[in-house]
């Protein structure tokens, strides 16, 4: 579980934001490993991106006459499959549909996570309800919940964002409430209270902006897992359906010609090794650039 302690409340004026961003972006710029995850990052973003600019060919575009060919031939950059189709282009598009499920679980997360989290948090009456929840779904291993899932509401692009989203839903809570938890007991937290101010402001206005460090740090995390989860999914066949290539189709479909063609299954698994390990280094960077005590405890 990650979570960020902050060591002031955040700032309502324009100057103090700014310097915090200044802060955040220098310390990001002198952390090596940071800066390297951030440059691949913003290259595995652009691939995904531009892919129907970049790629020389349709990903569902065969060719009969030039099957397996090995990386490195006239046209066809990374080679090609059993069917002659472009690995190239195909893994470009593969990398954008990972990332369309990784960011649709994300956003999932956050959205019913982050006020769940807030409520249990700051609330003793609900935080008996939501954790002995969140406790019981924790029980179970993130990829049982994600394949029950997929296999219930049927296998789609959507599905498997929204059943990788709900199985991360738990931890988001854990996350949120953790900080909620802190915060509330900040002078700044307990003087509103004592101006009367109602719970619902006090959390949104004092406690979300001050926890909203931790839920960007945690859906760093939670990316390079809903990625990971999805190329498990496609494998199966409960996530994303051909002709739409993703990495996990990728790989299910190379490794009927896996010892023939090597290449087509080491190019995704590279593409999946690459972006988990971009947003674990960002990811990383960006909680001690947040929090100005992490080197202190280290």
């Amino acid at each position: 579980m990650t979570v960020i302690e902050t060591s002031t409340p955040v700032g309502s004026s324009a100057e103090g934001l700014g310097s915090g961003r200044g802060r955040v972006l220098k310390s990001l710029l002198h952390n090596p490993l940071g800066l390297t995850g951030g440059i691949l990052l913003a290259l595995v973003l652009l691939a995904g991106i531009l892919a129907p600019v970049l790629a020389p060919y349709s990903p569902s575009q065969v060719h009969f006459e030039t099957p397996f060919q090995q990386p490195g031939t006239v046209g066809f950059l990374l080679g090609t499959d059993d069917l002659g189709r472009d690995i190239y282009s195909r893994l470009l598009f593969g990398i954008q549909a990972s990332l369309k499920v990784g960011v649709l679980s994300v956003v999932l997360a956050v959205v019913i996570g982050t006020p769940l989290g807030l409520l249990a948090g700051y609330w003793r009456w609900l935080d008996a309800f939501i954790s002995r929840i969140t406790d019981v779904t924790l029980a179970f291993p993130f990829l049982i919940i994600a394949v029950g899932l997929a296999a219930i509401s049927g296998p789609s692009l959507t599905n498997a964002a929204v059943a990788l989203g709900i199985a991360q839903i738990p931890t988001m809570i854990r996350v949120v409430r953790g900080e909620t938890l802190r915060i509330k007991e900040s002078d700044f937290v307990l003087g509103a209270k004592t101006m009367d101010a109602s719970g619902l402001r006090i959390i949104f206005s004092h406690v979300l902006p001050n926890a909203a460090s931790a839920v960007i740090v945690q859906a760093t995390v939670i990316m390079p897992v809903a990625v990971i989860g999805e190329a498990l999914l496609s494998f199966l066949g409960l996530g994303i359906q051909p002709p739409t290539p993703s990495l996990g189709i990728l790989l299910s479909d190379a490794q009927q010609y896996l010892f023939r063609s090597p290449s087509a299954a080491v190019f995704p698994g590279l593409a999946i090794a690459a972006i988990c390990l971009s947003f674990n280094l960002f990811g990383d960077a960006l909680r001690d650039a947040l929090d100005p005590t992490s080197s202190s405890r280290k």
